[in-house]
């Protein structure tokens, strides 16, 4: 089977889950080393920068690939906006350590520059090395930037950004500054120009990109029957019924599905702390003023009566989840903005969990870092 499953989950080789995490790692190592033998994935003789183009039917994103130095993550120069789960963290960093490689790219943005996006310009108007559509209808493009001169202009370009910023991947960035200094401690000869200083990444302009709500179902409403769950939710929302939109128009606003009505949530103004960007966020709102006083979510990295649904699957999924009988309520959100994402990074803040959801995403498998 040629499938690249078969590297960055090769779990899918031990359909009995009868195997050790060692096994795991090992056997993704062993699949990476195999296709790299066929063929079916070649290290490039040289070091390229490449071009990304993702299509998503009338929206489009080019990215330059390329590699990072794990400093800019140290320093602050790549900001995060999100905390990181330990045991994640800790399976990505195994995964990296033992395939001896990179398997997957950090998702980063950046503040537009006509520059960046000119030289990009010109690049794509050649024909692309890679260029198909997956079975999500997502068209993925790919141009080898090979010429020194364009090289160059690239490295000037990027390096005159003041900030970085991940949009999406913050336990593949952790885990790869984890193995680099891993590999730092260990090597008595480091001198900084290792490949393990480096991360691979996708670095794509902030007004390309497709923010996308990110949605919550919740399993039971913490013990109250329907009608003191709605009460409770009137101390802290104007509520209205019948809301036909469903998916809510506007910041602050917020769907709620359950018994098979949607009723619209309204923050109301005069609770809401205008001069913390974090507290302002939805959804800060809603984990504040309901999942948590309400319905008794205190973590909802950690507590399983809690569901995150990315906006692409539509609000057809929640009420599909809802009418299971699997949960309860479900909440529809208002995307996230890039902005805000950006101006909680500069203050070094960090967003509630699920604050995001981009699509497209980097696809896994057109490119990998080899670490030697």
């Amino acid at each position: 089977m040629i499938s690249f499953l078969r590297i960055s989950k090769s779990e899918v080789d031990f359909p009995d889950n009868g195997v050790g995490f060692d096994r795991v790692y090992e056997k993704a190592r062993e699949n990476l080393y195999d296709f790299l033998q066929r063929d079916i994935l070649f290290q490039d003789e040289r070091e390229n920068f490449y071009i990304y183009r993702q299509k998503m039917g009338d929206h489009v994103q080019c990215g330059v690939v390329a590699c990072v130095n794990v400093a800019d993550y140290e320093s602050g120069v790549i900001k995060r906006h999100e905390s990181t789960r330990k045991d994640k963290e800790v399976d990505r960093t195994r995964h990296i350590d033992r395939v001896n490689a990179q398997t997957g790219s950090v998702f980063l943005t950046y503040k537009a520059s006509k520059a960046i996006d000119m030289t990009v310009k010109e690049i794509v108007r050649g024909n692309p090395e890679y260029d198909f559509t997956s079975d999500d209808g997502i068209t993925h493009s790919v141009w080898v930037v090979d010429d020194n001169n364009l090289i160059e202009r690239i490295k000037q370009k990027f390096g005159k950004l003041d900030s970085l910023y991940i949009a999406d991947g913050h336990h593949r960035a952790a885990s790869a500054v984890a193995v680099a200094r891993m590999r730092r401690e260990e090597n008595e000869d480091h001198s900084g120009r290792e490949e393990y200083n480096r991360v691979m990444v996708v670095m794509c302009p902030h007004d390309q990109l497709n923010i996308m709500d990110y949605n919550r179902v919740v399993r039971d409403l913490g013990g109250l029957d329907e009608g003191q769950f709605i009460r409770k939710v009137q101390e802290s929302f104007i509520l209205s019924g019948d809301f036909k939109e469903k998916s809510p128009q506007r910041q602050g606003e917020f769907g709620m599905y359950m018994n098979g009505v949607w009723r619209r949530l309204q923050a109301r103004k005069g609770d809401m702390n205008e001069d913390d960007p974090v507290a302002m966020l939805d959804v800060s709102i809603l984990q504040d003023r309901l999942l948590r006083p309400v319905l008794g979510i205190d973590d909802p990295r950690i507590d399983d009566r809690i569901l995150f649904v990315g906006g692409i699957r539509g609000m057809g999924e929640l009420e599909r989840l809802v009418d299971s009988g699997e949960y309860a309520v479900a909440f529809s959100m208002y995307p996230t903005s890039m902005d805000q994402l950006m101006e909680i990074a500069d203050m070094g803040k960090i967003m509630p969990p699920k604050s995001t959801w981009f699509e497209p995403k980097p696809r896994s498998g057109i490119f990998v870092h080899l670490l030697d």
